[in-house]
């Protein structure tokens, strides 16, 4: 079947890039191998979106996909198993067949890394929280846990500490990976503490978070239960690009390389959302990214042809 625009990943990026394909006269499809949404889904509430003062993120997923199918863009549920993006047009291959199509953009997201304990699975959208900017204000004046040991870890508690009552930072090592200006900030705020050589054990509650267990990384100290209304884990994210490295570069952490114009090294090729490289993951920068993509993909395809 052959496209004019593909995206791979139908979250905000995938959907927003779709709706601007589709609004470009662009004939386009999303291939999805999950649900549509992408993580947003699992948001119980967005309060951080321009316009919007508030919504569910089942809702502004839906909203987003209905707006993208209405305007005649196509969404398939498949496994991608191969593709070849030094030909033209380009080939994608599924479970199910072969798309060819003469732009791709690659929105496929990065999800968060996860502790691996015990209840975090359970609670999260019920207290476990994996962005501080998304969620912190449902815990003002509360007292929150943050797990990690980067800047973003860091950067969450001082945001937080601005909002909470209590902050307890909790890292698995006795120093911080985050720069020493955001380690000397972190260590004179006041209701940040710190839990250095800590492993978080378990998380626990009833319907929501109330607590959250720590057991010494290194020693016999044995382990200790903080009351907590919300835990915010930032250990990082992991994109799965490897598929893609023929065509992209990827930096140390493994995102695409690409810049705001969400081009990649290979013509017409695109990067946008969580994928690539950026300062700012968020829902508005993802959205942004579809838009700038797609319009990138349009007018290359436009200069295509003109030559032809």
């Amino acid at each position: 079947m052959k496209y004019d625009l593909l995206v791979i990943g139908a979250g905000t990026a995938g959907l927003s890039a779709a709706i601007y394909g589709v609004r470009a006269g662009l004939k386009t499809i999303c291939i999805e191998d999950a649900v549509y949404g992408g993580q947003i889904v699992n948001t119980p509430e967005i309060v951080n979106y321009p316009g919007i003062p508030t919504i569910t993120g089942i809702e502004f997923a839906n909203q987003l996909y209905q707006q993208a199918t209405s305007l005649g863009a196509q969404v398939f549920y498949e496994q991608i198993d191969g593709l070849d993006f030094g030909l033209f047009p380009k080939r994608v291959h599924t479970t199910r067949c072969e798309y060819q199509a003469d732009a791709v953009i690659i929105a496929n997201g990065a999800r968060h890394r996860k502790l691996g304990c015990a209840g975090e699975d359970a609670f999260e959208g019920k207290g476990v929280s994996y962005c501080a900017a998304c969620d912190g204000n449902f815990f003002k004046s509360q007292v929150v846990c943050v797990v990690g040991g980067g800047n973003t870890a860091l950067e969450d508690a001082l945001y937080l500490s601005r909002i909470c009552r209590e902050v307890h930072l909790i890292h698995r090592r006795d120093t911080f990976r985050a720069s020493a200006a955001v380690v000397e900030q972190v260590r004179q705020t006041q209701n940040i503490l710190l839990h250095l050589s800590c492993t978080v054990s378990e998380i626990l509650g009833e319907s929501t978070v109330n607590a959250i267990r720590i057991a010494d990384a290194v020693g016999d100290a044995g382990e200790e239960t903080i009351p907590a209304s919300g835990v915010f884990i930032a250990v990082g994210l992991q994109p799965n690009n490897t598929i893609f490295d023929r065509w992209v570069d990827l930096d140390s952490g493994g995102y695409i390389v690409a810049g705001e114009d969400c081009k990649t090294k290979t013509e017409g090729l695109f990067a946008a959302g969580d994928t690539r490289t950026k300062q700012v993951r968020q829902l508005v920068t993802a959205a942004a990214d579809g838009a700038i993509a797609a319009t990138g993909a349009s007018q290359y395809l436009y200069s295509k042809n003109s030559k032809k």
